[in-house]
């Protein structure tokens, strides 16, 4: 047991998973590098209320190693071909300052964030397996993958380069990939015919190397998908639907996110050019939070439903909320969420600034909890605004 691992085991920890999906050479392992890489530099370190941990330390090394060759040699790391990588990211805060800060951090209800990164080869989707044992091997990554809330599907910036002014053929193939290894895998995954409650509720289109199109914006991008492969995107939607009850409850071609892992230049990367990379956390954490919140007011689910559609979405409204100003109007008895539900529908509606009142009074009582969560949904709110991200609004 690392030791990581076995502080981890000391504290009340709550998991989130997303899941990365794209087409070899797309650039999955620059950006796990990239995100772990700069979370790792001093600047973050000093100002961040907490530390990024790679709870594997070897495969924490080797993305430190990778981001380290770009930064300092302009050398991208070597792509990883036909094996699916899961990285586990622990976010541990600091320490309170003073005792009424301890005191109050044992009343929340958790201490910290674990981040499990998935990355599926693309080529998995692109090649047959050779043997049983592979097969069996694909199915395995895939369902383990199935535990996560958010799904990433990168769209390569350089095939968008490549397939200029013809992006359908690119577009098709890579989508239609996708569509049909998830088709693949459907009879094994739903055992006995049941569909998933524990799956993948939200599916980003996310453009990668976005620095290649410095002219698109996160609107340009959603509007090029939609011009040259809504049917495809809409095909892919409903296959997703084919895997889960309650498929009312499904984000796919709603969302969509610019990634750029770092500037690449003739003998030169420039790590700290990024987009869109340090809204990854907020993504993972925060937003199937907000959207589980926006179907809830939408749909008939019951309410002992809405924990599970969201892993620990009672736990995550009950730090980013509870400390609101109208909470005082609301029972302290069981679930959060089951009974504050249009209260926090209201309080996302209403934007930014209260949350940033309390993200203010979190930093000054050093609950550091609280002021993690806020700022990830501020940053939410700041990608939309800055044109990175679209969220849906349905």
């Amino acid at each position: 047991m690392s030791i990581v691992t076995a502080m981890a085991a000391k504290l009340r920890v709550r998991e989130q998973n997303i899941a990365v999906f794209g087409e070899s050479g797309s650039g999955k392992t620059v950006l796990v590098s990239s995100f772990y890489g700069a979370a790792q530099e001093q600047a973050f370190l000093k100002e961040s209320p907490f530390h990024l941990v790679a709870e594997d330390t070897g495969k924490g090394n080797h993305l430190r190693q990778n981001y380290l060759g770009m930064k300092n040699s302009a050398q991208a790391p070597e792509a990883t071909r036909f094996a699916a990588t899961q990285y586990s990211f622990m976010l541990q805060l600091k320490d309170p300052a003073d005792a009424k800060a301890a005191k109050a951090a044992k009343a929340r209800p958790f201490d910290a964030l674990r981040l499990v990164w998935h990355d599926y080869p693309g080529e998995w989707f692109e090649q047959e397996t050779s043997s049983d044992e592979e097969a069996g091997r694909r199915l395995d990554s895939f369902r383990t993958l199935l535990r996560s809330d958010v799904a990433l599907v990168l769209v390569d910036g350089q095939k968008l380069v490549d397939y200029a002014g013809e992006e359908e053929k690119y577009l098709k193939s890579m989508l239609g990939n996708l569509r049909d290894g998830l088709l693949r895998f459907k009879s094994d995954l739903l055992d006995g015919g049941e569909l998933l409650t524990e799956f993948p509720r939200i599916w980003i289109l996310a453009l990668s190397k976005a620095d290649l199109h410095p002219d698109l914006d996160v609107h340009g991008f959603q509007d090029l998908l939609v011009e040259k492969a809504a049917g495809d995107i809409s095909s892919l939607h409903d296959v997703l639907k084919g895997f889960v009850n309650l498929p009312e409850a499904l984000s796919m071609g709603e969302d969509f996110l610019l990634l750029s892992s770092a500037k690449f230049e003739p003998g030169r990367i420039e790590v700290t050019e990024r987009k869109g990379v340090d809204l990854l956390l907020p993504v993972a954490c925060v937003l199937p939070l907000d959207r589980l919140v926006q179907w809830g007011r939408r749909l008939e689910i019951p309410r002992k439903m809405l924990d599970r559609l969201v892993d620990n979405a009672d736990d995550i409204a009950r730090v980013l909320y509870g400390a609101a100003p109208w909470m005082i109007k609301v029972p302290k008895v069981g679930k959060f969420l089951a009974i504050a539900l249009p209260y926090v529908a209201r309080a996302i509606k209403n934007g930014s600034p209260m949350l940033k009142e309390i993200n203010d009074r979190a930093w000054a009582n050093h609950d550091y909890l609280t002021a993690v969560l806020t700022r990830f949904r501020l940053d939410l709110d700041r990608g939309v605004k800055e044109n990175l991200l679209v969220k849906s609004t349905k």
